[in-house]
């Protein structure tokens, strides 16, 4: 496990201030602790700073993973959140987007979002803003970036994507493999 680079931090910092804003702070100091991020095999964690000093204990040839995985570096340096980061980034989500009953299924199946399917969403969303995607009894679904902005998605036709599909809880199951 070892710390993120300059450049890898600033585009997960970016990536994080844009699904839950301000609230970047609270995700590293924490009233339980303080927490940080790590990487391993291009792969970005989430841990603790306590068990982060009993991991290094083990070599790195060892180790599989220590923390929570928020996340997964391509090779051109472009950082994708994987689903096992929704937990801790729904409760400080800035924008929230909620789903229909109807269209749960559809999202979880990974479709878009359109306006037929959309329940409610955060006024004042701006176009191409990430997005935490909820049900409508507010169980988090998983992420978005959105289409339209607020104001454009009242005017829009009803089969219009709303938000785009980047990540739901359905990936435990299709993609298991690759999460860890």
């Amino acid at each position: 496990m070892k710390r993120l680079s300059d450049d890898r931090a600033k585009i997960l910092f970016e990536k994080l201030s844009k699904f839950v804003g301000p609230n970047v702070k609270q995700l590293i100091d924490r009233p339980d602790g303080t927490y940080c991020f790590r990487e391993h095999r291009d792969r970005v964690y989430y841990v603790s700073e306590k068990i982060l000093k009993m991991a290094e204990t083990f070599g790195p040839d060892r180790l599989i993973c220590v923390g929570t995985c928020f996340g997964k570096f391509s090779k051109t340096n472009k950082l994708k959140f994987h689903i096992t980061a929704l937990n801790y980034l729904a409760p400080y989500a800035q924008y929230k987007v909620w789903v229909k009953q109807s269209f749960e299924q559809q999202y979880l199946y990974g479709n878009h979002i359109p306006k037929s399917g959309l329940g409610r969403i955060t006024e004042n969303c701006p176009q191409y803003q990430g997005v935490v995607v909820y049900s409508m009894s507010d169980l988090p679904l998983g992420f978005g970036v959105t289409a339209r902005s607020t104001m454009d998605c009242k005017m829009a036709d009803p089969l219009a994507n709303v938000c785009f599909h980047q990540s739901d809880i359905g990936e435990y199951i299709r993609s298991e493999d690759t999460l860890f």
